[in-house]
């Protein structure tokens, strides 16, 4: 039976599929009656809490086949990855970087692409994984954590706030960013890229801020 399913904070489309047995969250995402929501967020990815999702009545496929003989039946790969772009404090990729990730509980050693970038499969259900790094210039560990399907829309002010501070524009808990932090840091993002400096998050800023960050 098909329902509306209201996103929370922390929800993102296969996420919500997998809790409603949808392996491939395509089949919901692309349903007709969610045309309006896909319109308006275009990520999957990046909901915002409070967004209705429609979730459809399954159906089953049927596939025409001679008996008596064996068939093979492979599944689309569904997989969903987790993407980071790593910088150092000159917004610089840290290329060929070795790492350790933790996800589900398990810590993996992984090591930076040549541009920075790391991909890394994971659960519809992962919620939260951590990233550590071990500089030998550096006398401990810098870890840093990662909140999955926490990204809000860019149009947001709580998404401008989060890609600003991933960014390095923001260096204090998003909680304590006032009007007039906010404002400094979209300025300095601005002056940076060439854009008006008005401290206004406004189309062409949002454009650009949702570029650089990647989503």
């Amino acid at each position: 039976m098909s329902v509306d399913h209201v996103v929370q904070q922390g929800e993102h489309l296969s996420q919500i599929a997998e809790k409603y047995g949808f392996r491939d969250y395509k089949i919901v995402w692309n349903h007709p009656s969610n045309a309006d929501l896909k319109k308006l967020r275009q990520s999957p990815n990046v909901l915002m809490p409070g967004d209705t999702v429609h979730i459809p009545d399954k159906t089953q496929r049927q596939e025409s086949c001679s008996t008596e003989k064996m068939h093979r039946f492979k599944l689309a790969d569904c997989r969903l990855f987790l993407h980071l772009a790593i910088k150092d404090f000159d917004d610089q990729p840290l290329a060929n970087t070795k790492c350790d990730l933790q996800i589900d509980g398990k810590s993996t050693s992984v090591t930076t692409g040549p541009d920075g970038h790391l991909k890394v499969p994971i659960s519809p259900l992962t919620k939260e994984a951590t990233l550590t790094f071990h500089d030998p210039l550096v006398p401990f560990d810098v870890s840093v954590p990662i909140k999955i399907g926490h990204l809000n829309p860019v149009e947001e002010l709580s998404g401008q706030k989060a890609r600003l501070s991933n960014l390095g524009y923001i260096t204090r808990p998003l909680e304590e960013v006032d009007k007039a932090t906010l404002e400094r840091a979209v300025q300095e993002f601005q002056c940076d890229f060439g854009l008006p400096v008005n401290g206004i998050c406004d189309a062409a800023t949002r454009t650009k801020l949702k570029k650089l960050h990647g989503s």
